[in-house]
């Protein structure tokens, strides 16, 4: 049934909304609006997974589909029930992420104005077709970035640790990856979710919970708790 649902909306998606993305759209105004994404996705020549999939060649994508990236259970039910990215399904998502896919890893709180909604699209249709020659996209946080010692991502940490000192995270933080008002942190990538505790400790992001949390926290225990939420997803 779930599955079922799931073709039988995005079919109405594609039928009901007009395409994003529409030659009117200024694809330099997407390209600020990115701004938006970047914590998380990347886009352009060279462009990576990082907490989320990259964002190349999105249109005609089908959900949850890329095989060397690891989607929420969500997503990949999406797809298996015939989620495909369009325009129009792009569009619905971004304006609403919980409302198309329920329970998926996607914190992003959703993009109200129709014409940025178009804009981000028209940029992103420039990062199809297999192309070589596209620019990049600014990367994601980088240990340069919060000026990061790079010994500190060599760190190896221990998941089993890591699973020892988690309990304090999931008290917000939905063990299963889902979000409920708070930003998943399951599946992330190690070195992603090393600089961000450490930008949280030196204060260079500002969350006082999370400023609290970091600080307390030493550079193994960080690693630790890395390497266990980035395989959390695969547990039972």
């Amino acid at each position: 049934m779930a599955r079922a649902a799931a073709g039988l909306l995005a079919a109405a998606l594609l039928a009901a909304l007009p395409a994003a993305g529409a030659g009117s759209a200024d694809a330099e105004r997407g390209h600020a609006l990115f701004q938006q994404c970047k914590r998380c996705h990347q886009a352009g020549a060279g462009a990576e997974h990082r907490i989320g999939p990259h964002l190349n060649d999105v249109f005609g994508r089908t959900a949850g589909s890329l095989a060397d990236y690891r989607y929420s259970a969500a997503m990949k039910a999406a797809g298996a029930g015939g989620l495909v990215w369009t325009g129009a399904t792009l569009d619905a998502f971004l304006a609403d992420p919980p409302a198309l896919v329920p329970h998926s890893r996607m914190s992003f709180s959703g993009m109200a104005a129709a014409d940025d909604r178009a804009a981000l699209l028209a940029w992103l249709r420039g990062f199809g077709g297999g192309r070589s020659d596209l620019p990049s996209a600014e990367p994601t946080a980088t240990p340069e970035e919060y000026g990061l010692d790079p010994a500190i991502l060599a760190i190896r940490g221990d998941p089993e640790y890591g699973a020892y000192l988690a309990g304090e995270c999931i008290t917000c933080h939905r063990a299963d990856g889902t979000v409920e008002g708070i930003p998943s942190i399951t599946g992330w990538p190690p070195d992603d979710f090393v600089i961000a505790l450490h930008a949280y400790r030196q204060g260079k992001r500002v969350h006082p919970a999370m400023q609290l949390v970091a600080g307390r926290l030493s550079d193994e225990e960080i690693a630790a708790l890395a390497a266990h939420f980035q395989r959390a997803e695969d547990d039972p």
